[in-house]
């Protein structure tokens, strides 16, 4: 299988998060609107910013019990993943990032994530 690497930095190094090259090229099937970004909020608030931050800093309440760096949405490096490489990153999680293919089974509801994710931009 191929695959591309898109890193995260990690508090203990560098660390390529190995992403397969299909996701790589998928396309967020769910329209950026205002509808998909509100509902990519809400379940951003609900699964995601106590670690991430509600501004996607890295900053939130359970960020510094992490071993793992969450990372920082708003910056170019991350902004520059495709959608469907944080569809993966998101669906699949790896080390203290969860997977949310269980949690939020709706893939739709997933892609709303990564709508919303993307308005974090710098």
């Amino acid at each position: 299988m191929i695959s591309i690497s898109f890193t995260f930095l990690s508090k203990q190094g560098d660390k390529p998060w190995e992403v397969p090259a299909n996701y790589v090229k998928m396309k967020n099937p769910v329209a950026s609107n205002p509808t998909s970004i509100e509902e990519g909020k809400t379940l951003y608030n609900k699964h995601c910013k106590s670690c991430h931050g509600g501004k996607g800093l890295g900053d939130g309440s359970k960020a510094a019990q992490l071993k793992t760096d969450p990372g920082d949405f708003s910056v170019a490096s991350f902004q520059s993943q495709s959608d469907g490489a944080l569809f993966y990153k998101t669906s699949e999680g790896r080390d203290d990032m969860p997977s949310f293919k269980k949690k939020i089974p709706d893939a739709d509801e997933r892609w709303s994530i990564i709508n919303f994710i993307r308005t974090l931009k710098k």
